[in-house]
């Protein structure tokens, strides 16, 4: 075993994943990649008004109109607030793994975590992919799969779940 790729969320669950890996990657002196995921902030694309549209578009923000006729535009969303929050999830795990004498290194990955997890996995030739997982709600087992589900059931290789 050379590589071990762990998604890490900063949750117990991962906390307790990135743990077990890098107690493997310790025993086996395997390089473990530690993966945060952050799902893309939506920007809505500026529409022109020569431009016709598929579907009508609605007013930008609503309530009084400002002083001088005027009204202002809600600031758009940065696409550097999900890279900040993986950003910020890897130093937590950077100083899980102060102690441990592993050879670790981190990815930030925006898009859909099993996607992303998958995808680093098939470039770094992973020998195993560690997930946390936890006990799920209702809510969230009726709205569908979660990350854990959705790395084992489409993953080409071994995949360590870690309760």
């Amino acid at each position: 075993m050379k590589t071990i790729v762990i998604g890490y969320d900063g949750s117990d669950a991962a906390e307790r994943a990135l743990g077990r890996a890098a107690d493997i990657a310790q025993v086996f002196s395997a390089r473990l990649v530690v993966v945060s995921v952050s799902g893309l902030a939506t920007v809505a694309a500026p529409v022109s008004a020569f431009e016709p549209t598929a579907e009508p578009v609605p007013p930008a923000v609503a309530g009084p109109v400002a002083p001088g006729g005027t009204v202002p535009l809600p600031e758009p969303v940065s696409a550097q607030e999900p890279e900040e929050l993986a950003r910020r999830q890897l130093e937590r795990a950077r100083m899980s793994l102060a102690s441990r004498k592993v050879e670790t290194e981190y990815l930030v990955e925006l898009g859909d975590p099993a996607e992303r997890l998958l995808e680093v996995a098939e470039q770094r030739d992973a020998d195993l992919i560690v997930v946390g997982s936890r006990e799920r709600g209702f809510l969230e087992r009726l709205l569908g799969r979660s990350v854990d589900e959705a790395v084992v059931r489409r993953a080409e290789r071994d995949v360590l779940l870690v309760h």
